[in-house]
């Protein structure tokens, strides 16, 4: 199965408040394995960057200056996730930017029912816990030292290992797989051959068959005699 997950930057927190989204990174995975597959793109947001997005992306409107518009460049976006789930943390969020961009340029937006939301996932398996991105790589083992500004890119590829942790690690998928393959893989060893033993043939003994005689004779009324004079 094919899914995409992705993350975004954006000027604000409110696409209908007139933010805008300025990046976006999406990573693609076949059967919960990464395929080495990426897009990762930046756009001109045709307003100005408030300092505290700022201080999150480190996206200046001077960086972003000579971005394409979202509107110019969206057919790049829309080959590669083609009809894929979209795996995000806090999707609904995403999702409002994606779909806000998508239809004020008159695209179709992406359907609800193609959103699959970690965060939800992760409040679900561990409730009461942290949940953010940071504390659920924490959680796993997953190496973030590298993180220093939100980046969609590099928070889609750590969202990705946190994904495969939260539906089950990769044990699940690969483990089992890696063993029926090895074992598929073994060569075949007949077993040694078989000697077959000669029958052991059972006589009774004369003494035996006097023995038995002698106690059929004395067992009196039999039933057989019954059904013999019958």
């Amino acid at each position: 199965m094919r899914e995409i997950v992705f993350d975004t930057e954006t000027t604000g927190l409110s696409f209908s408040g007139g933010d805008r989204m300025v990046e976006i990174g999406c990573v693609e995975m076949i059967n919960r394995v990464e395929t080495g597959r990426t897009f990762h793109a930046y756009y001109h947001p045709e307003r100005d960057m408030p300092v505290e997005a700022f201080n999150v992306h480190g996206l200046s409107e001077a960086f972003l200056s000579d971005k394409p518009r979202f509107g110019d460049a969206v057919h790049e976006l829309i080959d590669f996730i083609g009809d894929a789930p979209m795996i995000a943390h806090n999707a609904s969020f995403d999702f409002s930017f994606l779909n806000g961009e998508m239809q004020r340029c008159n695209r179709p937006i992406i359907h609800m029912n193609r959103m699959v939301d970690t965060l939800q996932i992760a409040r679900s398996r561990h409730p009461g816990a942290k949940h953010s991105l940071d504390a659920l790589c924490s959680r796993f083992g997953i190496d973030r030292s590298h993180r220093v500004l939100h980046g969609a890119l590099l928070d889609a590829q750590l969202l990705a290992q946190v994904y495969v942790e939260l539906m089950g690690g990769r044990q699940i998928g690969l483990g089992l797989l890696a063993e029926a393959t090895a074992a598929s893989a073994a060569p075949v060893v007949a077993p040694p051959p078989r000697i077959a033993r000669p029958p052991r043939i059972f006589v009774a003994s004369e003494g035996d068959l006097a023995a038995h005689a002698a106690f059929m004779r004395g067992i009196k009324d039999p039933i057989w005699g019954a059904a013999a004079s019958g």
